[in-house]
């Protein structure tokens, strides 16, 4: 086995050690170290891409017993991309969101907070690189505590009630998963994918046992659904987001919950088999509820009366999008999930990293009628959110846009009229409704306030730190590129899901 084959593994056991040293350091160490395990996972998993890339997908057994009884992990083109985006995300968020951490979080646990992301981090990557379905709830449930714990750094009282909400809500998820898993354990014996995989095929092809297949099914659906956010499970995400220091709440919205709707792709293409699924009513009822999702979302977002909710839950209706892609099925609609994962992760974590200097001009007020002039004063970030309010909208030469045409071309490849006509109504409806909040939200950040006149106004603000503006471009210039590029990203996913079976 080469080397590299040893990544995965090192990268869980780095950050699971860089965890535990962030509790004994103070601040500035906690910090440093936090950074050199970021730039160490990014690295590391860059090379693990290109090595799968290369050669092909491998496994990684756990300890001495091989499967179908050992723990594995799996490394290939797919997972590896997914963990690239999401360690960027991570990368960008903590400099850039820094300058809040200082306010926000107490002096003494700065070093808690860094552990918690260390931790966090390493939930991320065993929940992307497992074969296993156990190991993959044990790390659900890491994931959860320790984002929750990155929630409630703050410690003020309107986000210990949002912290509480969203513990209840995920471990209501979690334990409907953690059902689902000692189900198909009950049917099959196993918990390695792939043995699961071969059991359930043999399984289905008794008549009678469909409907407990679906069962089982749906059970581990809803669970990773309600943790995810889908509609209409999503009405805890406008005080989670929006209440959290802008690291946190970038790191939620654009990681925590893909890697759980990437634990759920994993089940469906890897245990259940998209051929399997799609005998199933379930795709179409996943189907209908991102169509909901999308276009309830959005109606949430207009009605909300300040920014930073209006942005949370302009999240739960690009969940909608990739759980639609998802019920639309075939190779097709998981691409366009992926790519709209992807593209979703980098452009709402600037989002969030970017309200906040929006606010801070506005006399930090998040109400839109206080944000009125705000990018005049701060251009950088008014510009910043112009670029992904544009991208969220679907203007073409950014991800939105590539992402929205992949969801369609895989409705249109899906050879039913129904689901291609209610797809493209829903992507038309969400689209406009899209630019009502956000191209609305623009206009009025470039908007003179009207008791203010133009030419005394308050002088631009043009100093930012470089901790601020390098994530920032950097997290631009990856949209710009799933924007500009397409082909070579869906081709990379398209991959990526042939090594997946």
């Amino acid at each position: 086995m080469d080397f590299i084959c040893n990544l995965p593994l090192f990268m869980i056991i780095a950050s699971l050690f860089s965890s535990v040293l962030c509790l004994l350091l103070k601040k500035k160490a906690a910090y440093t170290v936090c950074g050199i395990l970021m730039v160490f996972l990014t690295t590391a998993d860059a090379i693990v891409l290109y090595y799968t890339y290369a050669h092909s997908t491998f496994t990684y057994p756990m300890g001495e017993f091989p499967a179908p009884w050992g723990n594995e992990i799996r490394a290939g083109v797919l997972e590896c991309l997914i963990l690239l985006v999401f360690m960027i995300v991570l990368i960008c968020s903590i400099p850039a969101g820094y300058r809040y951490l200082r306010w926000e979080v107490d002096e003494t646990k700065h070093n808690l907070y860094c552990a918690l992301l260390n931790l966090s981090a390493a939930a991320v990557c065993a929940l992307v690189f497992t074969n296993d379905i156990f190991t993959g709830y044990v790390f659900l449930e890491i994931l959860t505590l320790a984002s929750c714990g990155l929630m409630v750094a703050t410690e003020t009282g309107r986000i210990v009630l949002a912290g509480v909400r969203y513990m209840i809500m995920n471990l209501l998820g979690s334990s409907l998963f953690l059902l689902g898993v000692v189900l198909l354990y009950g049917m099959t014996g196993h918990l390695l994918m792939v043995p699961l995989h071969e059991s359930l095929a043999e399984i289905s092809t008794d008549p009678s046992m469909m409907l407990t297949v679906t069962l089982v099914v749906g059970v581990l659906t809803i669970g990773l659904a309600i943790k995810s956010g889908l509609f209409p499970f999503y009405f805890w995400m406008p005080d989670t987001y929006g209440w959290s220091t802008p690291t946190t709440a970038a790191f939620m919205s654009s990681v925590v919950s893909k890697a759980y709707i990437f634990l759920l792709i994993k089940v469906y293409w890897r245990v259940i088999g998209i051929d399997l699924l799609e005998r199933m009513p379930l795709h179409l009822i996943v189907l209908a509820l991102g169509i909901a999702g999308v276009i309830f979302g959005s109606v949430s977002a207009i009605r909300s009366n300040d920014v930073n909710r209006m942005v949370a839950y302009s999240s739960a209706a690009q969940i909608g999008y990739i759980f639609m892609s998802l019920g639309i099925g075939g190779r097709a609609g998981y691409i366009a999930a992926i790519f709209h994962l992807l593209g979703h992760s980098v452009t709402k974590s600037l989002l969030f990293l970017v309200t906040p200097r929006l606010e801070e001009v506005a006399d930090n007020s998040m109400i839109f009628k206080d944000l009125q002039g705000s990018a005049l004063r701060d251009r950088t970030s008014g510009l910043l959110f112009t670029i992904c309010s544009l991208s969220m909208t679907g203007i073409p030469l950014f991800a939105g846009f590539a992402s929205k045409f992949l969801i369609l071309l895989a409705a249109w490849d899906s050879s039913s009229y129904g689901v291609f006509t209610a797809v493209l109504i829903a992507l038309a409806v969400s689209t406009a409704l899209n630019a009502l909040y956000f191209l609305r939200t623009v206009i009025r950040i470039y908007s003179h306030p009207e008791n203010e006149d133009p030419e005394n106004a308050e002088p631009v603000r043009r100093h930012h730190s470089l901790g601020y503006l390098i994530p920032a471009w950097t997290l631009v210039a990856v949209n710009v590129f799933l924007g500009l590029f397409p082909a070579i990203t869906a081709g990379l996913i398209d991959s990526g899901f042939g090594m997946l079976l």
